[in-house]
């Protein structure tokens, strides 16, 4: 699913429950490494765009009416693009130590979506994206890097994802 044209680009929404107040020393770490690993983003191939506040970051955003949400969300050329970022450098350092700043949900906290190229997502839109994907699964319309769709919404396609790294839907 490397080369989806023009036409798209993929979207993805996470978002994690605090452990702890983002001031807290308990977060010190994770809010310290926002900025770096927002440029290694930034910097990745295939990176087309991520929401930010005027802080430069979307901690400060507010998502589900919760204020012990967090949301990050960015779109990105291909699944290809956003994997070989995700599981690489302080990406996947920090993925490694999640535990230590966020509860453990069971609900989905993660979607995946395709926009029209140049689109960027609103937080109602992935709030809603997200909610599908609890309520249905995946589908073309929300779904996970280990069951995703291509662009056009046909056949779903199975990615591996290391199993200490990935989403549990």
């Amino acid at each position: 699913m490397t080369d989806t044209g023009a036409a798209f680009e993929l979207a993805q929404v996470n978002i994690s429950r605090l452990r702890f107040p983002l001031d807290s020393p308990e977060l010190k770490d994770f809010v310290d490494a926002l900025d770096p690993v927002n440029a290694d983003a930034e910097a990745a191939d295939g990176y087309r765009w991520r929401l930010q506040s005027e802080g430069g970051d979307a901690t400060d955003i507010r998502v589900f009416d919760d204020d012990w949400l967090i949301l990050n969300m960015t779109v990105w050329r291909d699944t290809d693009a956003l994997t070989a970022y995700m599981y690489q450098g302080r990406h996947r350092e920090m993925l490694a130590r999640r535990r230590e700043w966020f509860e453990r949900v069971r609900e989905a906290m993660t979607a995946l979506w395709w926009v029209p190229a140049g689109h960027r997502p609103t937080v109602a839109e992935a709030e809603a994206r997200l909610l599908h994907l609890r309520a249905h699964g995946p589908t073309p319309y929300a779904f996970t890097l280990r069951t995703s769709f291509p662009a056009q919404g046909a056949e779903p396609v199975s990615l591996a994802v290391p199993e200490d790294l990935g989403c549990s839907v």
